[in-house]
């Protein structure tokens, strides 16, 4: 398993947009929701991660995106932002170097991790600039991550793991619980 880069996120985003066009995907018909906590900065990066989760048939709010957010940063912004977090199913932070510094995304993983810890509804997605190995803050260790499967590794059964995202599952002695990504949106 592997974390991907900010290039690997960009070409598997691309390859998933003829297909992504092709389907005419409803944000509608989604049955899962996500609230995508994200730098502002990593703007790229968000449309890439949404393509992708969207590809698989999931709702994603992103802030920005949503005509009814304030334009500038203030109280209101603070209370939507919670309303938002509680109201969608899932919680994601697309983990880049900027947002792991980030006050804010800080603010919203803390509310997200009251909201949806306990349900198994929070995952951190990392994203890295160049190399792929990532940790995040000692804090952010007790979360799953999304990584990506290349179909070259093995499982401690000795089988091929198939390539796509999997949501990994922290543990200590390093035996690390992996579920497909898919399931866990889904579930």
């Amino acid at each position: 398993m592997a974390i991907l880069t900010k290039e690997q996120l960009s070409s598997r985003a691309n390859r998933i947009l003829d297909s992504y066009i092709e389907k005419a995907y409803s944000a509608s018909s989604a049955q899962t929701s996500i609230f995508l906590s994200h730098k502002h900065t990593d703007k790229k990066e968000v449309k890439e991660a949404k393509r992708i989760l969207e590809g698989i048939g999931i709702k994603v709010y992103v802030d920005w995106l949503d005509p009814d957010m304030p334009e500038t940063t203030r109280r209101e912004t603070a209370i939507k932002i919670k309303e938002k977090i509680k109201e969608n199913d899932k919680f994601i932070l697309l983990a880049t170097d900027e947002a792991v510094a980030s006050k804010w995304c800080n603010w919203e993983l803390g509310h997200g991790d009251s909201q949806k810890l306990l349900k198994d509804k929070i995952a951190l997605f990392p994203v890295r600039e160049y190399n792929r190995s990532w940790t995040g803050s000692e804090y952010m260790q007790i979360y799953p991550v999304i990584e990506y499967e290349d179909g070259t590794s093995y499982n401690i059964e000795n089988k091929t793991i198939p390539e796509g995202y999997y949501i990994i599952y922290p543990s200590v002695n390093n035996n690390n619980k992996y579920m497909p990504l898919k399931m866990w949106l889904l579930k």
